[in-house]
Order: C-alpha cells, then structure tokens, then sequence
C-alpha cells in the first residue's frame, strides 16, 4: 500500500468518463475500509449518488457548490475537516472538484491557489484526493494551471506524473494586486479603540447596499478580524475600504505587515487553541477571499454577495 499524500488531477469529457474515473475510486476504499468522501458540485453529486446505488449511503457527500463556495474554506473545513475525523485510518480517500464551468474570472485564482495549497497542507498524510477536470467545459488555462498544482494526472485512463508540477510557482503568479474601487467608503484604524467606527459606517454603508442584517453582522465581524489581524500580528494600521460591485459587497484591509505563511486561514484550530482563528473565521464567512501578498504589505478582499443567506 502507498504511503504518504497522493493528489491526482483526472481529466473527464463527459458524464460517462466522469463515473468511469470515480466511482471505482470510491467503492475500492469501501472495499479495502478506507473512509471515502466526495465533494462535488451539482449536477455531478446527482451523478455519483446514482451511480453508486447502495453504497452512496456509504459515502460522505458534500455539495461543494455550497460547502467550497469560497475556495478558502475547502481545505479546513471540506478536506481538513474530514481527513482529521479518521486519523487512525490506513488511508483516507477524498474526492474534490473545486473548479467549474460557472466559477467566475474573480473567483478562478483562489480556486487555482487553493488547488495548489492542497499539497502543502496534506503534506506527509496517508491521504488521496482526486481532483476531477471537465475537459470540455473548462478554459484551456484550468486544464495547464491543473497539471501545475497536482504531481499525477489521469488522462483517458492512464495516469502519469506530470511535467509541469511546481504548485508554489503557482501561487506566486496568482498573487494578483488587488486595488478598492475609486468609489470605496475608506476608514484608517490606528488604534483598537477606532475599530468600533469603522464598524458602525460600514455596517450602514452596507445595509444602504442592500445587505441584509445577519449577513451585515457577519460583515462587521469579518471588519473585526481583519483589523485586528493588522493591528496585532502586523503590528500597523489597516486601511479599511467598503465597496459595491455588482451583486457583490466588497471589503478589503492594507497594512504593512508580510503575511509570509500561504495557509494562514487555512489551518483548523488545534484542540484548546484560543487565539490564530480570526483568518479562519473571515473565510468560513465569506463567500470569497482573495489575499495580496506585496513585499511591503498584504491586502485582504471579502465578498460578500448581496441578497443571499450565508452558508
């Protein structure tokens, strides 16, 4: 039996090769005891659970249309989540699809990114997670960024190493900048005791927006996060900016500190860990999270789309 993490990009052009690369996957775990999970996007969560039959019930399956709709959330709380709940297992089979036709231009890097980090989180777990690609639907872009961020690819049935592997060259050039709207409401919070203002203007800005008040509260308390993030860990003042566009409410957070670890907000908390959660908190809020890593600063942008429930 193989040792160590296993992470396979496979390639499918249509719902027949999609159940023929995926459903053996997951009844060979069933068999061999392994626990099996599969987070997919409807309609191919549909197409397992059928083609599975009685042992669907077997199977942990997630919806990552709701579940990994910000990519941030995917590794602790889809993957991490799951993987840490059978420690003591030979080997944990996982089966996720974060990229899709319908991810929009804004929400493919973090998706890419995501893909990426993948490896340095599971790094050494006996953990194997298939990654399905829709050849047919997806840009040719994915399909190249796929084989950067997964060392095996499955292609027509035959798996190979892939040539282009290199997931932190990856991340690199997806540290896209990223700049409020010139309509932005700014507030600058020097000093905690600022941070109740901050709060107070955003939270009407938004509800002007449109935002709804849980999803507004969820806002002032991603603002909290993030300034508290800057002011502690950064040790500088945060620029916070609020922003409409589209159907979307975008916030984002400047300082001046290095944000140097690629899977901070991406770690679940350890037992009895008290403090370290604030990113983790923004992402499991979020509908999206983008990170700007700049030599002398990082920026953070949340969205938050308009007139929907949080997940």
């Amino acid at each position: 039996m193989s040792t160590g993490f296993v992470h396979e990009a496979l390639f499918y052009s249509s719902p027949d090769e999609y159940v023929a690369g995926l459903v053996p996957f997951l009844t060979e775990g069933l068999a061999a005891g392994h626990p099996v999970a599969a987070a997919v996007p409807e309609p191919n969560l549909s197409l397992l659970r059928d083609a599975l039959g009685e042992d669907a019930r077997r199977v942990h399956l997630l919806d990552m249309g709701v579940a990994g709709r910000n990519p941030g959330r995917i590794i602790p709380y889809v993957l991490r989540d799951f993987a840490d709940r059978h420690r003591d297992a030979a080997r944990v089979r996982i089966i996720g699809e974060p990229i899709w036709a319908w991810r929009s231009a804004v929400e493919y890097p973090a998706c890419a990114q995501h893909e990426a980090l993948i490896n340095p989180a599971f790094e050494g777990r006996d953990v194997t997670i298939v990654c399905p690609y829709d050849t047919n639907a997806l840009d040719p872009v994915a399909i190249a960024d796929a084989r950067v961020t997964h060392p095996l690819v499955t292609e027509r049935g035959v798996q190979r190493d892939s040539d282009t592997y290199a997931w932190e060259d990856l991340v690199a050039r997806y540290n896209d900048e990223l700049k409020p709207s010139a309509e932005a409401v700014t507030f600058r919070v020097e000093v905690p005791d600022e941070l109740s203002a901050a709060r107070r203007a955003f939270a009407a800005h938004a509800r002007e927006h449109g935002l709804d008040e849980g999803r507004t509260e969820d806002l002032k308390l991603i603002l909290t996060e993030l300034a508290t993030n800057s002011l502690l860990h950064a040790g500088t003042p945060c620029e916070l900016s609020l922003w409409r566009e589209g159907g979307e409410l975008v916030c984002s957070a400047t300082d001046g500190g290095r944000l140097a670890d690629p899977l901070a907000g991406r770690r679940p908390p350890e037992r009895g860990q008290l403090s370290g959660r604030g990113l983790l908190l923004v992402n499991d809020l979020a509908d999206l999270v983008r990170t700007y890593r700049a030599p002398g600063g990082t920026t953070i942008q949340v969205r938050l789309r308009l007139g929907e429930k949080p997940l």
